[in-house]
């Protein structure tokens, strides 16, 4: 018995450790939640793209960074594609050496995502209100941090990555005006493929620029010692608090059904409870006795049987019966 019970409780606990780690692997984009609030960046999901251009006087690095914040990155080239940005990456960099007639792939490394299978890290996601700082005391959005990704660095060393993303409320902007299509494709999702998102362009009267980028690039800070930085910056509407979908007060009680079901287990328990405690105190009842109502609970198998008997002898319509007065 003991024996059984170790192996049903190890089985357990493996099914929660399973279920927690299935869990964590997610970066639910369509569920944001934060200080009660909830988010839904569902409609920024699929591989988006922006790039960084230095200038080496006789050709150009550029670095494209393409992100995707509700599932995995996979390259179309995929023999080499696994190589540079893992499976489970969400966050990818492809730097390319660039002249008027060449463009040559140098490197290509993953800065957050799932990667601990993959000599990275855990993603460890992290959402946050962005405060207002400086100059910008009017900001509004939200900032999301993941870490996880590695570069190999020409030393033979490995440094980790991280990646912070500003979400900027733009009520103007949907989030996919003026995207960079890089040179290293990746595949796109089924539902990005069959949906085809409108994208809504500011008017005259908005002040906004309506050739930028609404996915821009801050910078990529590599002076830090335990990490290398990205940060991005998404303009989007769905940063503003208007988008945010309040939870439902309905959603954090219980339904009358549920009480309902409630109160009638506690009434039923507190009458077998009291009527046992009466039973033992009053009759010295033991075992079965001391359930109130016992006998009718012994007849209860008997009194079954006669009820199916009749019932299949009203079924068969009495036959063997000749009715009335015997000849």
């Amino acid at each position: 018995m003991r024996t059984l019970w170790s192996h049903v409780h190890s089985a357990t606990i493996s099914l929660f450790l399973f279920h927690y780690t299935a869990t964590s692997l997610g970066l639910a984009c369509d569920q944001v939640v934060v200080d009660g609030s909830k988010w839904n960046f569902s409609d920024l999901g699929g591989p988006r793209s922006v790039m960084h251009s230095i200038d080496e006087i006789v050709s150009f690095k550029n670095t494209t960074f393409t992100i995707d914040i509700c599932q995995g990155l996979v390259l179309e080239e995929r023999k080499s594609g696994e190589k540079l940005c893992p499976f489970g990456s969400r966050v990818c960099a492809m730097e390319r050496i660039t002249t008027e007639n060449t463009s040559i792939l140098e490197r290509g490394w993953p800065i957050a995502g799932e990667l601990k299978e993959h000599s990275g890290g855990h993603m460890d996601e992290k959402w946050q209100i962005l405060k207002p700082s400086g100059q910008e005391d009017d900001i509004e959005g939200l900032r999301l941090e993941m870490s996880g990704g590695f570069l190999i660095r020409d030393d033979g060393k490995k440094k980790s990555q991280k990646a912070i993303v500003d979400f900027i409320c733009d009520p103007t902007r949907f989030g996919n005006e003026n995207l960079l299509d890089p040179e290293d494709k990746y595949v796109q999702p089924k539902l990005k493929r069959k949906k085809s998102v409108q994208t809504r362009q500011p008017k005259d009267d908005e002040n906004s620029d309506t050739q930028s980028s609404s996915l821009t690039f801050i910078e990529y800070n590599q002076n830090l010692e335990e990490f290398d930085t990205l940060h991005l910056s998404w303009k989007t509407k769905f940063a503003c608090a208007s988008t945010i979908e309040h939870k439902d007060p309905a959603e954090k009680h219980w339904g009358i059904f549920t009480w309902f079901i409630i109160v009638g287990f506690l009434s039923t328990a507190s009458f077998l409870i009291f009527g046992s405690w009466m039973n033992y105190y009053r009759y010295g009842a033991r075992g079965l006795d001391l359930l109130p109502h016992s006998d009718t609970i012994r007849d209860i198998p008997y009194l079954l049987k006669d009820w199916i008997r009749r019932v299949l002898k009203t079924i068969q319509g009495g036959s063997g019966s000749r009715g009335g007065y015997a000849a």
